[in-house]
Formats: C-alpha cells, structure tokens, sequence
C-alpha cells in the first residue's frame, strides 16, 4: 500500500512538519473527507497549502481535527466549538491547546500498517485460519477489511501472531487471548488517566465536569503545565506496565520449568 505522507517542509495552517494528502488526514483524524470542507467552511479548520492541485495538509490540521472529534464526541455543537477556538485564540492560549492535544495523543500508538490481499493472507497463515477468524479480528480492531483487502494498522502484530500461529497455536485461541488483554488493558488505561485527571489536571483547576466555560478558563499557563506533565509521565505507564509483565512472565515461566523438570524425574 502507498503513503501519502510525507516529512518535509510545513503545509498551510501551520508549522507542523508532516505533510498530507486530503483523504491520508481525513484517515488518521477519524474523520470522514467531506467533514475537511464542512469545517473548512465553519472557520473550524484552516485551509490547506496547494501545490498545483494538490492540497497538503499539516500536523497541525491533524491535530486539529482530533480536537474537534473529541470535543463533538463530549456533545459540543460545531458553534460551540469555533467559539472555543475563537475564544482561545483571542486568549492567545490556542497553540498551547493544540500542544496539549498533540502532546497527549502522540507516540502512544506507532504502527506501521500492511495490506494483503485475502489470497496473500491465506498463504501466510495456512488453512489454520478461517473467514470467521478474520471477521472476529476485524470486530477487535486487529485489521481492517475492505473488499478484498486486508490492513492490519501494526505490523509488529501480525509479525507476532505469525510466529505463534507457525508454533502451532490456533489463530482463535490468538484471538481469544487479544480480547483478554484488550480488556486488562483498558483497565490499566483507565487507572493511569484517573491518577492523571485527580493529581494533574484537576490540581490545575480545570474541573473534568467542567463546560465550555469551564475550558475557556482553562489559561496557557495551565495548559503549558498539564502538557509539561504529560511529557513527563508518558514513559512512566509503559514502563511500569512493561516491568511488571516482564516479572510476571518470569515467575510464571520459572515455575512451568520446575514442574516440566518434576515430571521428568
């Protein structure tokens, strides 16, 4: 599958230095393309940087249009939204609001996307693995399927899903334990924002219940201390999450080995 994404100098709207086609920032905000020229249109989204007939899109637009997903996702209008754009950027607190958000969204997740045919896909897993399975891995988010194309967003994945399913463990059993650890997870998401929310965010006085008044209050100072914190404690839950896994694994495969050798005397 081709990128369209490029590194290079910033596109319109912003300093931002990655580069996008219309239909590559529409793909990576979530949103659908039609909604670029809606909010284009609304004053919500500056216009992109042409280049002949090519638009590029920044970083910038990128991050952007996260803000305005996640805030129509907590029940914003999109007039409510371009008055809260407005008023941060009449605030001058607007760039640190776009750092926060791209400061909070990124690094998280770095995948790097592959796309098979069905026919390539088949040839890779075997006879093993069954239309069932691929719909099941489609409903937990582990690929995408359109017509007869199959992306999966993270190679790494499927790298590993391969080298179980070669040792002989069935691709459903594969699932069933994604699903597992999907849910545990979730949990431990859930954990780690509820301490960021209770000892940074409301510590800066921005209430979680708060409306649109209560961001607009939320000043570039705040803001610049919430991103400053994020920055900072962005490596501590994978690193906690990643040593105790690792523990785990080595008391648990400590004693499989002791019983393997019990048996064997």
């Amino acid at each position: 599958m081709s990128s369209q994404v490029e590194d290079g100098s910033g596109s319109g709207g912003g300093s931002g230095g990655g580069r996008y086609r219309r239909e590559d920032v529409a793909r990576a905000a979530g949103v659908k393309v039609r909604n670029l020229r809606y909010y284009q249109e609304r004053g919500l989204l500056p216009p992109p940087r042409r280049e002949g007939r090519i638009a590029w899109y920044s970083d910038d637009h990128l991050t952007r249009l996260r803000l305005i997903s996640d805030l129509l996702g907590r029940g914003y209008t999109v007039n409510g939204i371009g008055e809260l754009l407005h008023a941060w950027e009449q605030g001058g607190g607007l760039s640190e609001l776009l750092g926060l958000e791209r400061e909070m969204t990124r690094d998280w997740v770095q995948e790097e996307p592959v796309t098979l045919s069905r026919g390539e896909l088949r040839e890779l897993f075997g006879p093993t693995a069954t239309a069932a399975d691929t719909r099941r891995a489609a409903e937990l988010g582990y690929v995408t399927i359109d017509g007869d194309l199959v992306t999966y967003p993270n190679r790494r994945l499927l790298e590993s899903t391969l080298a179980l399913v070669r040792q002989g463990v069935p691709l459903a059993e594969i699932l069933d334990a994604g699903e597992f650890v999907q849910a545990q997870a979730a949990a431990v998401a859930d954990r780690f924002v509820g301490l960021f929310r209770r000892y940074v965010i409301d510590a800066a006085g921005m209430d979680g219940s708060a409306g649109p008044e209560g961001l607009e209050r939320l000043s570039a100072t705040q803001l610049q201390h919430i991103t400053a914190a994020v920055a900072a404690l962005r490596p501590v839950a994978g690193e906690v999450v990643a040593t105790e896994f690792a523990r785990a694994m080595a008391r648990r495969v400590d004693t499989e080995v002791a019983e393997l050798l019990r048996t064997e005397q």
